[in-house]
């Protein structure tokens, strides 16, 4: 029975750590585990040019905690209006290395994403050109369509046409939660990769309800079928390089939580690698977990692999109940409950 496990530290390619107080808290909980993380652009007012990326990577670096090394990867929030130039100045920068694609309305602070796919094609080319991926919340929006098959008809209806179109663009479907998304990742080119997050390989839909209505649960994507949350074990173990480690990890405050129309994300950020490591344990494929966590991502973005390393240990230990921030408090996954392993250098009794 393995008891202790080092690896590369790793990334990770998709994250959230907002603004102001709350980044100030989340960023360090990420420092520790990650090398690297792509910083999603979903600010209110978003990120949609390489100025404000650069504003925001600053105000990011500026939490990091003494002593560790965390580089913030930034990414344009694309919208209907977007032009192809800033493309180019996003390539050029050297930070920015992602555009995301949210459709209008899909998640939190989308309500400025994209409407028509077809008027973005100029910029599409243009990222493309620049060998930029394109990073795709791939969920529609059509209110005829269940919430549970939104993935699987996003991805039939508006991301295979754009792949066809534009055979030469880099995209990676985030937060893949359905074996549809694995299939389709699996079938199409060597440029196509995904991210997939801890909580929706530890949890099914029946979370959502399990003793009440569970707001500390929700999501976009919302959780799926146990079939479903299995198809995405068997891919994360596969040794499928297209699939890398993306966090989704998003806090919110517990007000927006808990209330009449709660926000949706998940915080894991203060347990990520732990709780993966529980995953890939129990799936009896801890050898598994490193070029999952460390290689896959780093080798589809083209950039070079990590040379420290973490140590993990087999050790149990309890989430606390929630962090304060401001006049508020974010609850995180596992709230007074345990998980299995336990970062080296954070150790508690």
């Amino acid at each position: 029975m393995v008891e202790r496990l080092t690896l590369t530290k790793p990334d990770d390619w998709h994250l959230h750590v907002r603004d102001g107080a709350l980044l100030r808290r989340v960023v360090p909980d990420s420092a520790r585990r990650f090398s690297r993380a792509i910083i999603m652009p979903n600010l209110s007012p978003p990120i949609t040019t390489t100025e404000l990326a650069r504003q925001y990577r600053n105000r990011i670096l500026e939490a990091v905690p003494d002593g560790f090394c965390f580089q913030p990867l930034m990414t344009l929030y694309l919208t209907d209006e977007a032009a192809p130039a800033e493309i180019a100045r996003a390539k050029a920068s050297g930070f920015v290395h992602a555009v995301k694609w949210y459709p209008s309305g899909a998640t939190t602070n989308s309500e400025n994403g994209v409407r028509e796919i077809t008027r973005c094609y100029p910029v599409l080319e243009a990222l493309e050109e620049q060998g930029l991926p394109l990073l795709v919340h791939a969920e529609t929006t059509a209110p005829d369509i269940d919430v549970f098959d939104r993935e699987a008809v996003f991805i039939d209806r508006q991301l295979t046409p754009v792949i066809e179109r534009f055979p030469g663009l880099r995209v990676v479907v985030e937060h893949v939660t359905t074996r549809n998304g694995v299939q389709f990742v699996r079938d199409a080119s060597p440029l196509v990769g995904a991210t997939i997050t801890a909580h929706h390989l530890i949890l099914n839909r029946n979370a959502l309800f399990d003793g009440g209505l569970r707001p500390h649960h929700y999501c976009r994507p919302v959780l799926k079928r146990e079939s479903h949350r299995l198809a995405l074990v068997e891919a994360v173990t596969s040794g499928d390089a297209s699939f890398f480690l993306g966090t989704d990890s998003a806090p919110h405050p517990r007000r927006d939580k808990e209330s009449a129309c709660g926000c949706a994300g998940i915080y894991t950020a203060h347990a990520a690698i732990e709780l993966y490591a529980e995953v890939f344990d129990q799936a009896d494929a801890l050898d598994r977990l490193e070029p999952f966590a460390s290689f896959h991502g780093a080798d589809f973005y083209g950039l070079p692999r990590n040379t420290e390393q973490i140590t993990l240990w087999k050790k149990s230990w309890q989430v606390a109940e929630s962090f304060d921030v401001d006049d508020d408090a974010v609850v995180p996954l596992r709230a007074n409950e345990s998980v299995a392993w336990q970062l080296a250098g954070l150790e508690t009794n």
